[in-house]
């Protein structure tokens, strides 16, 4: 299949950082030679992936592959109940960054992405799961129509530093390992930690692509990139890079997340310097008393000595 110049004898290049854009000579489209790195990872991309009424494909897909040891049956519809509007992040500000669905069988199921690991993240993972099975029941509800909530986070950094592994699965259990209540569980996946090779299984490819997918090149996918759904997922990473108003959106959200990333460490820096000093003073006083009872324990020697040198001289 042929391409043509996009306009007289040569090539066309759009505006600056464009790249040079070629005419397909049966179809008469444009198609770009340079492709612009887009992570997946970013708000407005993910939620376009996993949070858009056009993609539910993509969503019920990774939802099966992530779940798979905790679904009794797949998923086979969703409807996404906090579905993903371009409009939210035309003033740089996206505040809703996960995803919700439920499924036929009323199963409600969250997806969130945190770019930012913090000191109290495994609590608010918590909150956040307790919060959407509660809010099921209405005024004069019955306990019977709570449903399962199957939460899943996606973590780019690390969250437990103690622990080798990169997946998490949390339901509740007794010591012997006998359900409360089989209403759901929380999965938290540490993308930092993930080196699976090879890729296999579906849910690999997802954490895969997650991880990995900024440095994909859209015409030299890898085997594992080759399934169709994974291939519909690049083709919507694509957009990101093709589309001047997606790229100015990508591109916004980006300088915001380096505004946050910048302001986090800061106050990681902050907090850390806080810490030593409080250390610090600990040792300190702990040094002093150490030194305290040192000398006390010196001065009550000393007394016990000389009691014992009067006794024997009075003898």
């Amino acid at each position: 299949m042929g391409y043509l110049p996009a306009s007289g004898a040569t090539a066309h290049r759009a505006r600056p950082g464009l790249g040079d854009h070629l005419v397909n000579a049966a179809t008469g489209q444009y198609t770009s030679r340079m492709h612009r790195p887009i992570d997946p990872k970013v708000d407005c991309v993910f939620k376009t992936l996993f949070g858009s009424d056009d993609h539910r494909d993509l969503l019920i897909h990774f939802l099966n592959a992530l779940l798979v040891e905790d679904l009794a049956a797949p998923i086979t519809a969703v409807d996404i109940l906090n579905p993903y509007n371009e409009r939210e992040t035309l003033d740089d500000k996206l505040t809703v960054v996960d995803v919700k669905a439920r499924d036929a069988a009323r199963r409600i199921f969250q997806i969130e992405i945190q770019l930012l690991v913090f000191a109290n993240l495994a609590p608010r993972i918590l909150y956040a799961w307790a919060d959407l099975f509660s809010q099921q029941l209405q005024r004069g509800a019955d306990y019977r129509e709570l449903q399962s909530v199957y939460a899943i986070w996606i973590l780019d950094g690390t969250l437990f530093r103690d622990r080798p592994e990169y997946a998490h699965r949390y339901r509740w259990r007794d010591d012997h390992g006998r359900s409360l209540v089989d209403h759901g569980s929380i999965r938290v996946y540490e993308l930092s930690k993930f080196a699976v090779e090879p890729v296999q299984s579906d849910a690999e490819r997802w954490l895969k692509f997650l991880k990995d997918g900024e440095t994909l090149d859209p015409t030299r996918l890898p085997a594992w990139m080759q399934p169709p759904i994974m291939r519909s997922a690049m083709s919507t990473l694509n957009a990101f890079s093709e589309k001047e108003r997606d790229y100015h959106r990508y591109q916004s959200r980006q300088e915001a997340l380096r505004v946050q990333r910048a302001v986090a460490q800061e106050l990681e820096e902050r907090r850390a310097a806080e810490q030593a000093a409080l250390q610090a003073a600990e040792a300190e006083r702990q040094a002093k008393e150490t030194a305290l009872q040192d000398k006390e324990a010196a001065l009550a020697e000393i007394t016990r000595l000389k009691a014992l040198l009067d006794q024997q001289t009075k003898r």
